[in-house]
């Protein structure tokens, strides 16, 4: 294990340094998802000084980490024991954190099959906008008290206060994978992708880069090695699961602004301007397009979806993810009123009114 520090004491006093003069503070650990939403103005808290994995039981399957620790550290902790976070969380940079990783609330490829980060938060600890350092959920599967609470951390983007600690539920890897490649066109993909999910498949991703069809297989050998006969498909290289999770596929170098589409599972091919790459077993779709924001969430609506920019920054006034209905984004005003009721958190990150 790496070097474990406990900073939650400095921390602490710089969130209530900030409460005392009403500062904001701009959250951040590798700052490898500072892409994402719109650009925070404040004083910087990082929370990488405050490190280490305080405790694991593989025989539980449940690790407690502080939020600064290394993405990298923790995954290979886990994979001493043979175990992991199924969630497959993106880095999409070096040295990305725990705590960004639940903050940001992205999932890999594996997502529709085995759950987002989400679903493998039990407990956490965060710092509120009262000054206090509180805790939340437990560190054990059983232990559902304040559960709700600490998976709201997850896809706040620092919104709500800063995360110290996570606790969260790992699994034992498969036995066997195997990565398939079909020559076949988007429609087509999306077919099969519908007939499959309907069979005792061990799928544990799917895509589409605009070419073939490349799927994962996982679990026992022998389950594994059944449906690889049935499917029929060439071998494909394991590398590049990895290289789409991390955005690293060619694809994702085109200069082009970059859109995530949410959709449902069956929603057909749709014609949008730009390059597509179909990703989750067409529950998302990755779009490399110069249209205009309008246009784009236009599609994704009328399909029943909604669709975030990675690339829209600056003043432009316009927010990154997908606007929320009224209602909705009252809820939003009101939790974030009850855990930041002075408005320091990384303001305006998901919204101008958030």
């Amino acid at each position: 294990m790496g070097i474990s520090i406990d900073a939650s004491g400095q921390l602490l006093e710089q969130v209530v340094e900030a409460l005392a003069t009403r500062s904001p503070l701009r959250i951040q650990g590798s700052d490898s998802k500072a892409h994402l939403g719109r650009p925070v103005i404040g004083e910087t808290l990082d929370t990488r000084v405050h490190r280490g994995i305080v405790s694991y039981d593989p025989t539980e399957l449940v690790v407690t980490v502080r939020a600064g620790t290394s993405l990298t550290e923790l995954e290979q902790v886990l994979d001493e024991q043979g175990q992991w976070l199924p969630c497959e969380a993106p880095h999409l940079g070096a040295g990305a954190t725990v705590g960004g990783m639940v903050a940001a609330g992205l999932s890999g490829p594996r997502r529709p099959w085995a759950g987002s980060v989400r679903d493998f938060v039990l407990g956490t600890r965060l710092i509120t906008g009262h000054g206090k350092h509180l805790r939340f959920g437990g560190e054990v599967m059983k232990n559902v008290a304040g559960y709700d609470v600490s998976r709201l951390m997850a896809g706040s983007f620092g919104c709500l206060g800063v995360i110290t600690e996570v606790s969260l539920k790992v699994l034992p890897k498969p036995r066997a994978v195997a990565n398939l490649r079909l020559q076949t066109d988007v429609a087509t993909a999306l077919r099969l992708l519908a007939q499959w999910g309907q069979q005792p498949l061990p799928l544990s991703a799917a895509c589409h880069d605009g070419e073939a069809l490349h799927i994962r297989l996982e679990g026992g050998e022998g389950s594994v090695a059944s449906a690889r006969d049935r499917l029929g498909c060439e071998t494909l290289e394991p590398g590049f699961w990895e290289a789409l999770r991390e955005h690293r596929l060619a694809f994702f170098a085109d200069p082009r602004p970059l859109w995530r589409l949410s959709l449902p599972n069956a929603t057909a091919p749709l014609t949008l301007p730009g390059a597509q790459l179909v990703d989750w077993g067409g529950a998302q779709r990755w779009l490399k397009s110069e249209a205009p924001l309008e246009e784009v969430r236009r599609i994704a609506s009328q399909a029943g979806g909604h669709a975030t920019c990675h690339a829209l920054q600056g003043d432009s006034g316009e927010s990154p993810f997908h606007p929320l209905p009224p209602l909705l984004m009252r809820y939003h005003q009101q939790l974030k009123t009850q855990l930041d009721p002075m408005g320091i958190f990384n303001p305006g990150r998901l919204y101008a009114d958030l």
